[in-house]
């Protein structure tokens, strides 16, 4: 049995697989932080804020050809920090694969050796793509390690047994036995999980963490944060289960421990840890996550405030992370 790191995003899990440690190590604790040296809230998409080498890396170092195909460019730097890019290295994500270079990616050309033009970000197409050109690398280069990540679009959309999810399923059994077919030893992980997060009548339900710590702490005292946060709106609109929340004691008229006891009576708030705690049951670097963490219940998201967040592009009932 696998388990996925916390937060259960993209980058920390996808980071964890390709380290072989956990965020308390690498060091990637979302898609997005704030970052304590600038004093600005960033996308954690940078390979410069992972603390140690790849998996990808050692093996390249070993003399093993490698190989890595994401289906968001978001991820696509890190999967490739420190690897040397030509015959022996390649990293490209489907969503950029156009702009692809030989300097940059190891490889050009990529859609027309694929045979299939580059998808919408918003599609089921943009795993495939992902998926055909892994069978192309192992027909043409066959690298020893060759690494595939999809996205999690197609989960966000529909739950297991719908009709869309399992014509995908289908189709990622299709590519997986070819490479088997091809001769590879594959492997096959989610790198999280994904529940509903709506009301009955198919609204977000919603805990405005930002809102309700300003009405206690008084406004401008605390920083939420969402590592969940990234280009990606339509998915997910930036809501999941999982915030950090710094406190400013110069400002608040709460204390860290008042504002503990608040968030743990609010309904809907499954656990609140402070940065020590959390760091330690969750193995999360402190010095990138706030004074305090909050997760939800599982069917419940964490906001900022309702101005802050545009819904209009959710058109299924939410499902995401957590």
């Amino acid at each position: 049995t696998m388990r996925c790191v916390i937060p259960s995003f993209t980058n920390p899990n996808n980071v964890s697989i390709i380290t072989g440690v956990p965020p308390s190590v690498h060091g990637i604790c979302g898609n997005y932080f704030y970052d304590p040296d600038t004093q600005t809230e960033v996308m954690m998409n940078d390979p410069k804020f992972m603390r140690v080498p790849t998996i990808l890396k050692a093996l390249q170092s070993a003399d093993c050809s490698v190989a890595a195909v994401t289906a968001k460019d978001k991820l696509r730097t890190m999967l490739g920090k420190d690897l040397e890019m030509g015959p022996r290295g390649v990293c490209f994500s489907a969503e950029r694969a156009h702009a692809a270079t030989m300097a940059t990616h190891g490889l050009e050309g990529i859609p027309e050796l694929v045979g299939m033009q580059v998808p919408n970000v918003y599609s089921a197409e943009l795993s495939e793509f992902v998926m055909k050109s892994g069978v192309m690398l192992m027909e043409t280069q066959r690298p020893d390690i060759l690494y595939l990540s999809t996205t999690d679009y197609i989960q966000h959309k529909h739950a297991p047994g719908a009709p869309v999810a399992t014509a995908f399923y289908a189709m990622l059994d299709r590519y997986l036995a070819r490479l088997h077919d091809l001769g590879c030893v594959v492997g096959v992980t989610a790198d999280h999980g994904m529940n509903p997060k709506h009301t009955s009548d198919g609204q977000p339900d919603i805990i405005y963490l930002q809102s309700l710590v300003d009405d206690w702490c008084g406004p401008g005292a605390c920083r939420v944060i969402l590592p969940i946060t990234d280009p990606y709106v339509v998915h997910h609109g930036a809501l999941g289960s999982f915030a950090t929340i710094y406190l400013d004691p110069a400002q608040s008229i709460c204390s860290v421990e008042s504002l503990v006891h608040k968030l743990q009576e609010h309904p809907g708030i499954h656990t609140v840890l402070t940065k020590a705690d959390a760091a330690a049951a969750f193995s999360l670097p402190a010095d990138r996550i706030g004074d305090l963490v909050v997760v939800s219940d599982v069917h419940k998201v964490l906001g900022l405030s309702p101005e802050a967040h545009d819904l209009t592009q959710l058109k299924e009932p939410l499902r995401s992370h957590g």
